[in-house]
């Protein structure tokens, strides 16, 4: 490697083969379901199904060209699509981002959005806990009032909103 040059984490072209089979997949499942729900021409006219069919066709033919381009260009295998420093930046968000949202449904919309505020403040911001305290309960605070109170919007709460009485 030269000086400054990074390891790459993906080629283009196994980029392009992911999005292709992404998005063949949900061509695919439109397809599926089109087919499940009608999708022919009845005495009445269209099934549900019929023009969603074709445009679940129409993805799936897409996505086989995104592969078959990607297949015979290569160029695209040489190609960085992203290194592994700028991957592993990528995932520092988004992991704790995934973890945020999956801990929604169990902590609550507040408590998990106190913790992910929190754990952002103190692993990337490197504040001290005297300010990330206040700022993370605050921020959740803000979200009470705007969406329960002002909006009437509930939000998804957990154990601790109904040890406080507040579902």
């Amino acid at each position: 490697m030269e000086n400054g040059e990074q390891r790459s984490a993906a080629s283009v072209r196994a980029v392009e083969f992911g999005v292709a089979a992404v998005i063949f997949l949900f061509g695919a499942l439109v397809v599926f379901d089109s087919y499940r729900i009608g999708a022919r021409w009845g005495e009445d006219g269209p099934q549900a199904g019929y023009f969603p069919l074709y445009v679940g066709l129409l993805t799936c033919f897409s996505a086989t060209v995104i592969f078959v381009r990607a297949m015979r260009d290569s160029v695209l295998a040489a190609e960085s699509f992203v290194s592994r420093d700028e991957l592993k930046k990528i995932l520092t968000v988004l992991v704790p981002t995934v973890v945020y949202v999956s801990l929604i449904s169990y902590l609550g919309f507040y408590v998990a959005s106190t913790a992910y505020i929190a754990y952002f403040m103190w692993h990337l911001g490197k504040y001290p806990w005297i300010k990330i305290v206040p700022v993370a309960v605050g921020v959740s605070a803000a979200f009470f009032l705007t969406f329960e109170v002002w909006f009437q919007v509930p939000l998804p709460k957990g154990p601790l909103e109904a040890a406080l009485g507040l579902n």
